[in-house]
């Protein structure tokens, strides 16, 4: 199992998320927005200037910004 932030996921790849860091108010605004531990997260693909991405999360399309992608930490089972 592989641990990594959204942000170092490459477009495409699905993790759980695990663990979510930062201010309380941003933790908690990011679980309403459905970013909870055990959720399957997909980075689905980032914008061309760089920021933000688009993921998939519990059937439907959030944006993250960088800095919040950053704090949210995902499991990657490797296939081992």
């Amino acid at each position: 199992m592989i641990t990594l932030t959204v942000k170092q996921l490459p477009p495409g790849s699905m993790g759980i998320v695990s663990h979510i860091e930062g201010e309380p108010a941003v933790r908690r605004r990011l679980m309403e927005m459905g970013v909870v531990p055990g959720s399957e997260l997909t980075l689905v693909k980032w914008a061309p200037l760089g920021d933000p991405a688009e993921c998939l999360i519990r059937g439907y399309k959030l944006s993250l910004r960088k800095a919040e992608a950053a704090l949210i930490t995902v499991e990657i089972h490797d296939g081992k």
